[in-house]
């Protein structure tokens, strides 16, 4: 049995003015992330110039099955619109489960449990990528470990603090760095490894990753606070405020799930389009290299590590001004920042017509992508560990980590045109979703801002 932690005691700040078990929340989720992100970069690529191809995709078990089922609604499907519906199916599963594995922590298990369950069948399901025929199940082991791990992590960041405790927005965006240098580490590793020597080795450096991650949170569990369960059979009837509050977020939920749609575009299709139509040779006087396709997906989260402090010190800064935006603004400006993102790429199709674009165009679209992501992403996290009933706030986390879920299916569905569509229309559409979820948020700001408190 772990030994409680109290939150009655102040804790002894060792990062940044924070309890000293964030450092090891941050370090497990950095791991973890590198494992997930380590993976999804090759997902795509290695079902398209590898695994779907015929005389490989014949082994697969379940493949057939899987592939009949979905042309049942979207017709005939080749690797490239099958590869990309597949990826769809699991970055939106991976985040449906979690309301399952949120529930579970809330009423039998607790969040360490819980997480410990999620870390183990994450690391088998990385090590059964390296069997083609396994595919299928290794997913189904990915989805279901990250449906027990990522809410019950996301909950246990908050539960360090006491409520009102004005760290906790500080703390969510600490911990989302720890998100993305695990994310930018991975492409690096697990896509260099696999891009140039074996696709199975960059699968099972991302289960080594997962490893490390559960002995780094095992050794940190008696520094962690008490997991609190609610007893199935315990009952305790929702107040008015908190009907309000579920409702509000679930009004969210629609818009956030847009943005997650187009945000997840850069491990499908934007993936492809710097395979296929980007000149990645970058000259430096007289030596020449080609950035390896994986490493773009590495930008992201190396910006998400250098921009977190200049965007926190921005908000910090309007603040003393009283000129900082409501979180809903700030979501709605991070859709915006996908918009943005999309019509640079769409202007690099436009510009380069028949011929490769240059890297420097994905690199302007990270940028812009990045900062949008900064100002929804860990927001929306800090909003739902602030407003939830406490007793429903794993269960929470978790629906509101499922926007990804339906954003990932339609992340995969909205891939499916891309080998029909011209190049640049593609992008202007993705930027007009993006647009809408932005709008769709700012006309909520005003209607919600006293539900949800800011």
């Amino acid at each position: 049995m772990s030994r409680p932690v109290t939150l009655d005691a102040e804790p002894k700040p060792t990062l940044l003015g924070h309890p000293r078990a964030l450092a090891f929340l941050f370090t497990t989720e950095m791991w973890e992330r590198f494992s997930y992100y380590g993976m999804r970069s090759l997902l795509v690529l290695y079902m398209v110039k590898y695994l779907l191809l015929p005389g490989r995709v014949e082994d697969v078990i379940g493949m057939a099955g899987l592939k009949h089922l979905l042309e049942i609604p979207f017709g005939p499907l080749d690797p490239q619109p099958l590869a990309s519906q597949i990826y769809g199916i699991y970055t939106g599963l991976v985040y449906l489960t979690p309301v399952f594995g949120g529930l579970l922590a809330d009423r039998v298990l607790g969040h360490r449990r819980m997480v410990v369950i999620g870390a183990v069948l994450m690391a088998a399901g990385h090590f059964m990528m390296a069997f083609e025929p396994l595919l299928l199940f290794a997913l189904l082991c990915l989805i279901l470990g990250n449906g027990a791990f990522k809410p019950n992590m996301s909950a246990q960041v908050g539960d360090l603090y006491a409520p009102g405790d004005p760290r906790r927005d500080r703390a969510y965006s600490i911990f989302y760095v720890g998100i993305n240098i695990g994310a930018a580490l991975a492409p690096l590793v697990c896509g260099t490894l696999g891009e140039w020597v074996g696709w199975h080795y960059g699968f099972a450096a991302a289960g080594v990753g997962m490893l490390t991650g559960l002995a780094i949170y095992l050794y940190a569990s008696p520094m962690l606070p008490p997991d609190r369960i609610t007893p199935i059979g315990e009952r305790t009837a929702l107040t008015r405020d908190d009907r309000r509050i579920l409702g509000a977020l679930l009004v969210l939920f629609v818009p956030t799930s847009f943005f997650w749609a187009t945000y997840e575009q850069q491990g499908n299709t934007i993936a492809l389009w710097a395979d296929t139509y980007t000149d990645r040779v970058v000259h430096l006087f007289a030596w020449s290299f080609e950035i390896p396709t994986t490493s773009f997906q590495a930008f992201n989260p190396v910006m998400i590590f250098l921009f977190t402090l200049p965007v926190i010190m921005l908000w910090a800064w309007q603040a003393r001004r009283g000129t900082e935006p409501t979180t809903l603004t700030k979501m709605a400006l991070g859709c915006f920042g996908v918009t943005l993102a999309n019509l640079i790429l769409a202007v690099a199709a436009s510009y380069a017509g028949g011929a490769k674009a240059s890297w420097l165009w994905l690199l302007g679209y990270f940028v812009v992508l990045t900062v949008g992501e900064l100002y929804i992403s860990p927001i929306g996290l800090s909003l739902v560990s602030k407003v939830a009933p406490a007793r429903m706030l794993s269960m929470m986390m978790g629906v509101w980590l499922a926007t990804s879920f339906t954003g990932g299916f339609l992340a995969g569905w909205l891939g499916s045109f891309w080998s029909a569509m011209d190049k640049a229309q593609f992008f202007l559409m993705i930027a007009a979703i993006a647009a809408a979820a932005g709008l769709a948020i700012a006309a909520f700001n005003r209607p919600l801002r006293a539900i949800l408190k800011g």
